[in-house]
């Protein structure tokens, strides 16, 4: 029985459910909350975007230790990658059981299911096996371009669209980000491929998320950057409709918006902005500025009708002064953000910044991030008050009760459905019509009935 913990970003989870694809083809089963026996392996897919990523991830891998210790725990993911001596030394006591990898060793987990269904033993000693003979089979996988894009799960079984990576690593040099070290330099996987994967998605999903660390650095002989891509995935399907993950700013013109017009993809687009003052975004080592911002939040509400508009951004950078930061807040206002992931600065080993000095309080930048939160609250309740009274295509998520289920709006939206009749299941499409605000301190943006 094997429990899966997933940290971070889209990509973790997709890479999560490849292995516990993997696991389920080789015997193995899902380990829940439900289970009162304990799991005989812990998969732990780490984070490391920011210092309270590390956080987490060292408090989940010292939880799964303390609540199973019968069990193994294998951490992988962008924090092991980066900190696997500090990760082994969590366990405490005679030890043997946690497992720690990284590089391609990620990779070569995929093999890991079948080598223990096919070995006899216990698996402590089993997976001391299998990671001294780890080093060979990344050589071996290093040889292969798509080493990286084996994560292709044939099923699912924690979401209800399906994930598909179509890139990895990036080449860009912000100061501030440790991820580009644990993933290396931008890879693609070729446009051939993709289609080929999304064709297989289609037959059981109505939409699929196109995801990667940075997906506007795309690039193929088929398809020489993400608008080509998505031409050439919407003429080789027929129906799926795709959602993209993060989109840079700078990477958004006049020829992309023709693409993202088109009504199967979903008008939901989340931007790595960062900042709103040109003095920091240079620091940060990004190459635009508030204009380029405003003027790319006006192509995609030409692309979409009043699209969910959402944006990262770091509060507290070294040298942020307080009317720096309201450059930032002011950005966000004028464009009117669904929503904000606000941040706090956190200095990453191995990143440029981690040597600037110049830092800003821990409180101060606090402060910052709420009154981002604040102001993404409001607008985020302010923009699903506007789609009261309309239509909206939602997808299913999960049964909420006897005459309502969740689920998600193409617009990103959550929503509370009622419904009469036979419950839909998780996965149907539906047609809704938002209808009204949700209770205080619900964790849904409002109600909306069939039609």
């Amino acid at each position: 029985m094997l429990l899966i913990h997933t940290l971070g970003c889209k990509l973790n989870q997709l890479e999560s459910e490849a292995f516990a694809d993997a696991f389920l083809q080789a015997g193995f089963s899902l380990h829940s909350q439900a289970d009162e026996n304990s799991p005989s392996l812990v998969l732990i897919n780490t984070c490391t975007v920011t210092s309270k990523a590390d956080q987490k991830a060292r408090r989940v891998i010292r939880k799964a230790l303390r609540d199973f210790p019968d069990s193994c725990v294998i951490v992988t993911g962008c924090y092991a990658q980066l900190d696997q001596e500090r990760i082994s030394g969590l366990e405490e006591g005679e030890g043997g059981r946690l497992f720690v990898l990284k590089g391609g060793e990620k990779e070569s987990l995929l093999t890991l299911p079948v080598f223990l269904a096919e070995n006899k033993g216990d698996f402590r000693s089993l997976l001391k096996t299998w990671c001294e003979r780890a080093e060979d089979r990344t050589l071996r996988a290093a040889a292969y371009h798509d080493g990286v894009f084996q994560f292709n799960p044939g099923r699912f079984s924690g979401h209800t669209r399906g994930f598909l990576k179509i890139q990895d690593g990036c080449d860009k040099h912000c100061t501030y980000c440790r991820v580009r070290l644990a993933r290396g330099p931008s890879v693609s996987l070729d446009a051939e491929e993709v289609l080929a994967r999304l064709r297989i998605l289609e037959e059981n999903h109505a939409e699929a998320v196109l995801t990667g660390v940075n997906i506007c650095r795309y690039r193929s002989n088929a398809a020489p950057n993400l608008p080509r891509l998505l031409e050439y995935l919407l003429a080789g399907t027929k129906k799926i409709a795709i959602r993209l993950s993060s989109l840079e700013p700078e990477n958004i013109d006049e020829d992309f918006i023709g693409i993202l017009s088109n009504k199967r993809i979903r008008p939901h687009f989340h931007l790595s902005i960062q900042s709103g003052c040109k003095k920091i975004l240079e620091k940060m080592g990004r190459a635009y500025d508030a204009q380029t911002v405003e003027k790319t939040a006006a192509l995609l509400r030409r692309a979409k009708n009043d699209p969910f508009l959402a944006c990262d951004i770091i509060a507290g950078f070294p040298g942020e002064s307080e009317a720096e930061f309201q450059e930032t807040y002011e950005m966000c206002k004028k464009i009117d953000f669904a929503w904000i992931h606000a941040f706090p600065y956190s200095k990453r080993p191995g990143t440029p910044a981690f040597s600037f000095s110049d830092t800003v309080r821990e409180g101060e930048a606090t402060s910052r991030v709420q009154m981002l939160t604040c102001l993404a609250r409001r607008g985020r309740a302010g923009y699903a008050r506007r789609w009261f009274g309309c239509e909206v295509e939602v997808l299913v998520e999960n049964g909420g009760g006897s005459n309502f289920c969740r689920g998600v709006s193409e617009n990103y939206l959550k929503l509370l459905v009622r419904y009469k009749g036979e419950p839909p299941l998780p996965g149907a499409v539906l047609r809704c019509k938002l209808i009204e605000e949700p209770e205080t301190g619900a964790d849904y943006d409002a109600a909306a009935v069939f039609i």
